[in-house]
């Protein structure tokens, strides 16, 4: 098996009452990568997959897969597999019999089907499980059963729709490891839909991330996550505690200098931000440390402590009245909430000040 690029070019999907669930995309993927549409619900990233699936045609654009222009083609006839929420296996089938399932269709007999199946099972490490139903197994194998089972037809793109969303938290975390491992053995292009950031953030080589129906960054993992372009990203894709203010001014280094209820504070300033723009400064929350020796200081009281096994979230009120959230190592010497009052900040290089724009509604909101 082998995977081939998917590009889309200028591919926009209107529907018929109106509705554009995807405004004008340009977005490549690279053969054997593993690509995930990251965004909330009703963000578009599924009609994306399902266009580039065939189940849909764009309204405009086109799909390219290995250079190929699939307009026209339907599912059938791309080189394409996609596994579903639901997985779909046929309960009464045994469980090598669900891989084999779209080998006969090809005329392949019952025992080069069988050998296959077997091959793909060992594959995904459920050797031995060949001759169960599928609800002999525990969800994590039925997943990996869907999974063998799209292999089977040696697709060239593996085209997934959040198949992890029903599993358990431990069970979701096994799987990604799981996944990734899979796609590296095959190097089958795999384009996985998601709106679980640690999902993608784990397992993607890139990530391209939705809101509205437009794309707003794509990028590896670890830019996406310390270098967002929007607010929208910055506010999306992981924790941020956030400051809204208008720029008063800047600094050399590209440092906004930002005016915000709680007084002042710098971050840096990648955009370009003048004298008078409304703006936002996020902040990671394991990037807030103990001590006095901040640009941006603040000295406020433990209002609530969250242990989350190796580190701890504090969640302070500051003597101004600002809500901060900081993630320390927990070192087993846990401070508790009603104490004495402490010091703590931010250097502005671990500050992001961005236009002011549209928030994600999972995003933490700084009251002012």
């Amino acid at each position: 098996m082998h995977g081939k690029d998917v590009i889309l070019e200028d591919v926009s999907v209107t529907y018929s009452n109106g509705f554009t669930a995807v405004h004008p995309t340009r977005l490549t993927v690279r053969a054997g990568e593993f690509f995930s549409i990251l965004g909330p619900s009703g963000c578009g990233k599924t009609t994306i997959l399902r266009t580039v699936s065939g189940f849909m045609e764009p309204s405009s654009g086109r799909v390219l897969i290995g250079g190929e222009d699939q307009r026209g083609i339907g599912p059938n006839g791309r080189p394409t597999a996609l596994i579903f929420q639901n997985l779909a296996l046929f309960p009464l089938m045994s469980v090598w019999e669900n891989v084999a399932f779209g080998l006969e269709a090809r005329g392949m007999s019952r025992r080069k089907r069988r050998d296959r199946a077997d091959e793909l099972l060992d594959l995904v490490a459920l050797g031995g499980q060949a001759d169960k139903k599928p609800g002999e197994l525990s969800g994590g194998q039925r997943q990996r059963v869907a999974i063998a089972r799209a292999l089977a037809v040696e697709p060239s793109v593996l085209l997934l729709d959040e198949p992890l969303s029903a599993l358990d938290l431990k069970l979701r975390q096994h799987m990604r490891a799981e996944l990734r491992a899979i796609q590296k053995k095959t190097g089958v292009t795999f384009i996985y839909i998601t709106h679980d950031q640690g999902e993608a953030l784990t397992m993607s080589d890139s990530i391209a991330v939705m809101n509205e129906g437009r794309v707003e960054q794509v990028g590896p993992a670890d830019e996406i996550y310390s270098a967002p372009h929007s607010a929208f990203v910055a506010s999306f894709v992981g924790e941020a505690n956030q400051f809204p203010g208008i720029v008063s001014g800047t600094r050399g280094g590209g440092i906004a200098v930002l005016e915000t209820p709680f007084g002042q504070m710098l971050g840096a300033n990648p955009k370009g931000l003048v004298a008078g723009d409304r703006a936002i400064l996020f902040v990671r929350p394991e990037l807030v440390r103990f001590g006095s020796e901040h640009d941006t200081q603040f000295t406020g009281r433990i209002a609530r402590r969250d242990l989350e096994g190796p580190f701890v979230t504090y969640r302070f009120v500051t003597d101004a009245g600002a809500e901060v959230i900081m993630h320390a190592a927990n070192t087993g010497a846990p401070m508790q909430p009603g104490g004495d009052a402490l010091s703590f900040g931010f250097s502005h290089e671990h500050a992001l000040a961005l236009p002011e724009g549209k928030l994600a509604k999972t995003g933490m909101e700084i009251a002012s």
